[in-house]
């Protein structure tokens, strides 16, 4: 039997946005926390890396939405690492409520120096990775490519705050969809239903440092970067049903 960690969580309206939907951050949140706590059983944690100077970064997240999440359900995440691609690794999840399952994901992570944020092959682990029991099975099939193209307009400028930051003193991956969805307005996302998302990490965001969102609309699909200067940081690609949402 495949390797497959499960973790449980109520929906909380705190978790909710202006429609009383699962927010996409607390999605990329509840995805976030299950791979730490499998990461955990497997061997290859937080508390565990640390002592030896490494850690996992997240460069990647897509998002596929099958339905909207709300209030009062319960919600089990599925998930299982990938056999590593050269440097990367992969993780995919199943978001459930009961056997349905409303979500899809996949996120690409890369095993790095703390000291240094060189990355390292996953050869670094040692037994650690001879022994994972990686599962090839994908939940879904990513569309990792973000469409370059010119023509954007400025959507918003922000500052990186302590607020946004996690122990690895960057903005954490999962407020980045806060970011990039705080580009629309409330009549633009309630008129549409988001599809699926991609949200690639290019280089990481720390305070005090300004944001400038940039935003280009294309046939269903939005796309965006946040850019410091001319520096890259972030970028990200939202594609909305072509139905109205309900």
């Amino acid at each position: 039997m495949e390797y497959c960690h499960r973790r449980f969580f109520d929906v909380r309206w705190t978790e909710l946005d202006f429609k009383d939907e699962l927010k996409p951050s607390a999605l990329l949140s509840y995805a976030q926390e299950a791979a730490g706590t499998s990461a955990d059983e497997l061997g290859f944690g937080y508390d565990a890396l640390r002592p030896r100077d490494m850690g996992f970064i997240i460069v990647a997240s897509y998002c596929e939405i099958a339905r909207p999440v709300h209030a009062g359900e319960r919600v089990c995440v599925e998930t299982w690492p990938l056999p590593p691609r050269l440097a990367f690794f992969e993780r995919d999840y199943r978001i459930k409520c009961g056997e349905e399952v409303v979500a899809a994901l996949a996120s690409r992570w890369a095993l790095v120096d703390l000291n240094t944020f060189r990355l390292l092959s996953p050869s670094a682990l040692g037994e650690i990775h001879e022994r994972c029991p990686y599962n090839p099975e994908k939940s879904v099939q990513a569309q990792w490519r973000i469409p370059r193209t010119e023509g954007f307009f400025e959507a918003g400028r922000m500052r990186v705050l302590p607020s946004h930051c996690d122990h690895y003193l960057h903005a954490n991956n999962t407020r980045y969809a806060d970011f990039f969805f705080d580009c629309f307005s409330m009549e633009e996302l309630a008129a549409r239903r988001v599809k699926s998302f991609c949200i690639a990490y290019d280089k990481q965001a720390k305070p005090p440092q300004e944001l400038t969102l940039l935003r280009k609309d294309g046939a269903g699909e939005s796309i965006l970067h946040a850019v410091d200067g001319d520096v890259l940081l972030s970028q990200c690609v939202i594609r909305f049903d072509e139905e109205r949402a309900q």
